[in-house]
């Protein structure tokens, strides 16, 4: 019962008592989140409202789940993977998201620099799991199991850099990206109990601990934002986490709003670029939404809604 309660308990009571020294500090050197300018309009009043507000719960998770599993005495490789993937992703978060406040833009890194320093973190990621005898066998629909290093590889690093660009996309309205991570942690901590994998559930569960206090600050209207910082960063680490479980497809439906989110934007640059005509209103899809008349706490709880029955239907059907 204690590796449930400490993790959660830990996450949580961290997040809340840290997060508002940080949303002072920013509020009086004045630094916020700059919206961009083809956004929905209505966004514009966000403008200068404290942001890169993962920093918190990053080290939180970190900290926590780090202490909890050496008083557990379960520490392994696969933790520090997880660290790896949840603090490389937010490192290049962190440095966005810095570029964007310091310069007053909401742009920072360029795409490219961003994608080297994602495929860099994922080269490492995939050297630590050699180096710890992990099976780099990966099931492919029609084909069954297929043992290859560097088929595998390859799928890790499309994964990893994929899944961390996803749940970025969804952090565009005031506590989305929160709740959605919330669910997709929390089956994974179910996956990983049921797996007697204790470091795993520990780490899930920390990342949901402290989500939950962070909710508190991001609902609508939201105090902070997580930033790049906080989106990459958990992003990274489901990708991970799907892969020491052994179960990476799973992310396509515990992640289904993450995948609809990148899909949405895919289809409307290849659809704008060859007929010129747009599918959706404004993408990612949460902004569609939008303007198609549904409020913030309406989007929330219908993405939250989808997330849950994906998560769900996982859960029931597929372990």
């Amino acid at each position: 019962m204690s590796n449930i309660f400490f993790p959660l308990a830990g996450g949580f009571i961290s997040t809340v008592v840290c997060l508002p020294f940080l949303i002072k500090y920013l509020r009086d050197r004045n630094e916020g989140q700059q919206i961009r300018e083809e956004g929905p309009k209505w966004h514009e009043k966000k403008s200068g409202t404290p942001t890169m507000g993962g920093i918190v719960f990053d080290l939180t998770i970190v900290v926590v789940a780090t202490i909890v599993a050496l008083t557990q005495n379960i520490a392994d490789k696969s933790l520090i993977v997880m660290i790896l993937g949840l603090l490389g992703y937010g490192i290049i978060g962190f440095i966005d998201d810095s570029i964007g406040i310091l310069l007053h833009r909401n742009l920072g890194l360029r795409a490219y620099q961003k994608l080297l320093g994602q495929i860099l973190i994922a080269i490492v990621i995939i050297y630590i799991l050699y180096t710890d005898q992990f099976t780099f066998s990966l099931y492919i629909p029609f084909f069954g199991e297929v043992e290859s290093i560097w088929l595998y590889a390859v799928f890790a690093m499309f994964w990893l850099v994929g899944f961390s660009n996803a749940v970025n996309l969804s952090d565009g309205i005031d506590g989305l990206c929160s709740g959605l991570s919330i669910i997709a942690y929390l089956a994974y901590a179910f996956i990983a109990y049921r797996q007697d994998n204790q470091t795993v559930m520990i780490f899930a569960l920390t990342v949901v601990g402290a989500l939950l206090g962070f909710l508190i600050f991001n609902h609508k209207p939201a105090k902070i934002f997580m930033g790049d910082v906080g989106s990459l960063a958990l992003g990274g680490g489901l990708a991970v986490i799907s892969i020491l479980l052994d179960r990476p497809w799973s992310l396509l439906l515990i992640g289904i709003v993450f995948v609809l989110e990148t899909l949405s934007v895919i289809l409307q640059v290849a659809s704008f670029k060859t007929t010129g005509k747009r599918i959706f209103k404004m993408t990612p899809i949460h902004h569609h939404f939008e303007m198609s008349g549904f409020n913030e706490w309406q989007v929330d709880f219908l993405f939250w809604g989808t997330g849950l029955v994906g998560a769900l239907v996982y859960l029931i059907f597929f372990i």
